[in-house]
């Protein structure tokens, strides 16, 4: 069933003129505007493609873009889904699934995070390099999906090696702070208690958000190379938290966005 969808899906995208690009990015939180610097865009409202979801969160803009950046021809993800929006792990990552179809060779990934690690500051950036996923459950635990790559897959090096080293060396010959950590992702809306962010720190992680991880594990599932940025939009100090304001964490993304930004487009370049 999903393949006759996924089917439906991209030849929509097609016809609109989707034309098999070659990278395939996710915007998150705050992190619209890389979408705005697409040469000759073509746009699909996610409410016209068939059996794709809706963006329900009023910050997220709900389309497909395809163009050209930096002379790649591209389709970004304007809009993502989340397990708080009532959606499932199909649902979260069916676009993932599409954009391979359309043919994209690797995947850049952006979202907002807060940060467990207190040397991270808000406006600062992480480069993810492992993942802890707390959502309780797998967008690869579905009947059939053996039939899109190894059901079991592996997870031992999820963000792709070469991506990261390029990142890391754009951003310091950018002069752009560029942490390396772990990413958790749990299931939200709700934001974390002090005694969850001492377990977040306890287990692990550098930093934790509401997103990104059931994307990667299908991109790894579609042998899909993947890269992401967070952007750290608070700081969690279980020892001194304050109530966090939602549109206070937007507009930190939006101010930090021309990091990530000028991170992926010179990216772009190299591949």
């Amino acid at each position: 069933m999903i393949q006759k969808q996924l089917n439906e899906s991209v030849a929509y995208l097609q016809s609109k003129g989707f034309d098999t690009p070659e990278i395939g990015i996710v915007l998150g939180t705050g992190l619209g505007k890389l979408a705005e610097q697409i040469e000759d865009p073509i746009e699909a409202h996610y409410n016209h493609i068939p059996f794709f979801p809706l963006a329900t969160v009023e910050f997220h803009s709900g389309k497909l873009i395809y163009g050209t950046i930096e002379g790649k021809k591209a389709v970004v993800m304007q809009g993502r889904f989340h397990l708080y929006e009532g959606y499932d792990f199909l649902d979260i990552t069916y676009p993932i699934r599409v954009m391979h179809q359309l043919g994209i060779k690797k995947l850049f990934i952006s979202n907002a995070a807060g940060a467990i690690n207190l040397d991270y500051k808000e406006g600062d950036l992480m480069l993810i390099e492992d993942h802890i996923n707390l959502q309780g459950g797998s967008p690869l635990a579905f009947k059939g999906v053996g039939k899109f790559g190894d059901r079991f897959t592996d997870m031992s090096e999820p963000y792709d090696v070469p991506m990261r080293k390029s990142l890391l060396a754009i951003a310091q010959k950018e002069d752009i702070t560029l942490h390396g950590g772990v990413y958790a992702s749990v299931v939200g809306p709700q934001l974390e208690t002090k005694a969850e962010y001492r377990m977040l720190k306890i287990i692990g992680a550098d930093a934790v958000g509401m997103s990104t991880v059931p994307e990667v594990i299908v991109a790894n599932h579609l042998n899909l190379p993947i890269v992401a940025v967070s952007v750290i939009t608070d700081e969690c100090d279980p020892d001194n938290l304050k109530s966090v304001d939602i549109q206070r964490i937007i507009e930190t993304a939006e101010t930090a966005e021309p990091k990530m930004v000028k991170l992926f487009r010179e990216l772009i370049k190299t591949l």
